[in-house]
């Protein structure tokens, strides 16, 4: 089986509070980018043994710690799976803010799902996909969504960029959450991102933000670039995605 995890941009970005749990509660609107996907393939391994393989972007760090590996592995906890070759062919840039290692997660518990009739419901995906990564869940189901809590908690909203061109544009610099998170003080009571999506696409730029642009910009100058350059390329809407590093702008077709 083949299939084709996409990746996602997050339209605003507000940090509200710390956890007790030291996770971060958070506020952002999810859209699922289709255009922009890595490939992912499972099939039944007649040797008795799980293999992981990949391709394209090198993936850092021990397979065993692949967010795909995780998901069988969490799966096989509970049913009696039989082993898999997986091969990845990574296309999302890594460390970007895109979700691509998410996407690949929730992507591999849909597929194992359908190709043994394990005959688990989206609300059941999701709740093994929320063990994985607070963004696996979201990839589940794939849709538009307000998310909040850990960015795990989702209310569907009436979003279509269909009719627009959006562009990524990825400045080969990976942000790790240590550092996002450092340089941003959580503030609740922002602007109401459910009411802002709503509103005309000209008027997102000054009404919608991500918290963690205004620390990252100052340590990355060529990702405010690129924001920048987006803006003056004619951008209705352009903006750092999740913790960057990744930059998106939305333009009329």
């Amino acid at each position: 089986m083949v299939v084709f995890p996409n990746a996602k941009i997050n339209i605003g970005l507000h940090v509200v509070e710390k956890r007790k749990d030291g996770f971060h509660n958070l506020e952002s609107i999810f859209y699922p980018l289709t255009s922009l996907y890595d490939v992912l393939e499972v099939i039944e391994n007649s040797t008795n043994k799980l293999e992981f393989t990949s391709s394209g972007i090198d993936i850092p760090g021990d397979s065993t710690n692949n967010l795909c590996v995780q998901a069988y592995s969490l799966l096989k906890e509970n049913y009696n799976l039989p082993y898999v070759k997986i091969h990845l062919h990574k296309v999302i840039p890594i460390g970007a803010g895109l979700g691509g290692g998410s996407a690949d997660a929730a992507f591999l518990l849909k597929a194992m799902n359908e190709l043994f009739t394990l005959n688990l419901s989206d609300n059941d995906l999701i709740d093994y996909a929320r063990q994985l990564g607070s963004d696996c869940a979201f990839f589940i189901k794939n849709k538009p969504v307000y998310a909040y809590q850990k960015g795990d908690e989702f209310e569907p909203v009436q979003l279509d960029l269909s009719s627009y061109d959006v562009r990524i544009k990825y400045p080969n610099v990976h942000i790790g959450t240590a550092e996002a998170y450092a340089g941003v003080i959580p503030t609740s009571g922002k602007v109401d991102l459910k009411e802002a999506i709503q509103q005309p696409i000209e008027t997102w730029q000054e009404n919608i933000q991500n918290d963690f642009e205004a620390s990252i910009f100052l340590n990355h100058s060529s990702i405010k670039s690129l924001k920048e350059k987006m803006i003056q390329e004619g951008a209705l809407y352009a903006s750092m995605t999740g913790s960057g590093s990744a930059v998106f702008g939305v333009f009329r077709k």
